[in-house]
């Protein structure tokens, strides 16, 4: 009889796990404790705002190649849009300066070269400092690698790294931020130009997701939280859902795709990420002004990247544990203002939403990076996926459909 697969978890990286397994004629069963799929990548409509919006707002890169082969593999490979090079603009609110970075395509970046595209104030051999992150030990940090300080750090390292690590980058892991440099700059412009799902993430990511899955017999049960699991020695032996249960019979295999702390109630001395950092999302329903760049890169001030999206604008605040407990209200009213000054809108407060994520992330530092598990369990029927799993990069969505995808090959070699 054909083997089940049981997919515990319906965020991006069960779902990255569950269509790379139904690609492969396997029998899929996706439970997901929610009413809906998607986890922190996913669209809802909100009442409040009168429209709907993204849970958080995600920057992908061309150059994030699981996340990008995810879409085509689902047909949704034309759904991120941005610009046709690798551009990105910034605005000081503290000076209102405002410039455009501009990557050249190859990997020899003779663009520090050029003062037309660099970070303004900046010279070629301010770069220079990066590629010590390059080589970085797992157990640095960004501030033992490189210092904290000059134009280059202040006006492009600091804001891309804090948005990679979701926290301060001199606390972070200097292994995890010389990933995304790797990944990134170090790669050329054809790696670095930017896209968003400027239809939604669910629209992006999730939907057609749930279409593939469909089409290829896998089902999908949602409001169905696991409770329990049943081990022998060797592997896993049932699932228990409360309500009801599963017996994983020989040949079947389980892929757990929860969040860090979920996984450790579930799975016994496994050893998992245990500190974590919040991103605060401001959204406003009104109309982006004429010119205004799809994302923006905000310095000085406490909006850090203003996303434009058809009839509405978008702040993202990382590593934002300084604003958790701000009154609603008063945090809408002051990003607001912001934005204000920034675009040239109306100082009057649009229909508003603030969403504010206790536990986004975990925090990219070097201690609790070395607590991220590998896909591989000492149970030959159970695999690991997630973002916060030891995948070599922070957080994101390339990280957790990378995890996804790391644990179907592992199933399929069993």
């Amino acid at each position: 009889m054909p083997r089940t697969i049981h997919i515990i978890g319906a965020g991006l990286a069960g779902l990255a796990a569950a269509v790379e397994l139904a690609s492969r004629n396997e029998m899929v069963v996706v439970h997901e404790a929610t009413s809906v799929a998607g986890g922190r990548c996913r669209s809802y409509y909100d009442r409040s705002i009168g429209m709907t919006i993204d849970n958080g707002n995600h920057l992908l890169l061309s150059g994030n190649a699981a996340a990008l082969s995810y879409l085509q593999s689902i047909g949704a490979g034309d759904r991120l849009v941005g610009p046709p090079s690798a551009e990105f603009s910034f605005h000081d609110f503290a000076s209102g300066e405002r410039w455009v970075l501009s990557l050249n395509s190859g990997r020899l970046p003779w663009w520090i070269f050029d003062s037309r595209r660099r970070v303004p104030g900046s010279r070629a051999a301010d770069y220079l400092p990066l590629a010590r992150l390059l080589l970085a030990s797992r157990d640095k940090t960004v501030g033992e690698v490189i210092r904290p300080e000059g134009v280059v750090y202040q006006r492009l390292v600091r804001p891309v790294l804090l948005a990679a690590l979701n926290l301060d980058p001199p606390d972070g892991s200097a292994a995890l931020a010389g990933a995304i440099v790797r990944e990134t700059l170090a790669a050329g412009g054809k790696a670095c130009r930017p896209l968003i799902a400027r239809d939604g993430l669910s629209q992006a990511f999730i939907e057609p997701a749930l279409a593939y899955l469909a089409a290829h017999n896998a089902a999908v049960h949602l409001e169905h939280q696991l409770h329990a699991i049943r081990f022998t020695d060797k592997s896993v032996q049932a699932l228990d859902f409360g309500r009801d249960g599963v017996m994983v019979a020989l040949g079947d295999a389980v892929v757990l795709a929860v969040p860090p702390y979920a996984a450790a109630s579930l799975v016994p001395e496994i050893e998992v990420p245990n500190a974590f950092s919040p991103i605060v999302n401001a959204h406003f329903r009104i109309e982006p002004p004429t010119g205004c760049p799809p994302i923006l890169g905000v310095l000085n001030a406490t909006t850090e990247w203003l996303f434009a999206f058809p009839g509405r604008l978008s702040v993202t605040i990382s590593g934002a544990e300084r604003l958790i407990d701000t009154p609603r209200q008063a945090l809408a009213q002051a990003i607001w203002q912001e934005v204000s000054a920034i675009t040239g809108l109306p100082s009057e407060l649009p229909p508003w939403q603030i969403v504010r994520e206790r536990r986004a992330t975990f925090a990219a530092t070097p201690e609790q990076d070395a607590r991220r598990p590998p896909a591989r369990t000492r149970w030959a029927n159970l695999a690991l996926a997630g973002d916060w799993t030891d995948t070599g990069l922070p957080a994101t969505i390339e990280s957790a459909i990378r995890s996804g995808r790391r644990a179907a090959a592992l199933i399929r070699q069993d």
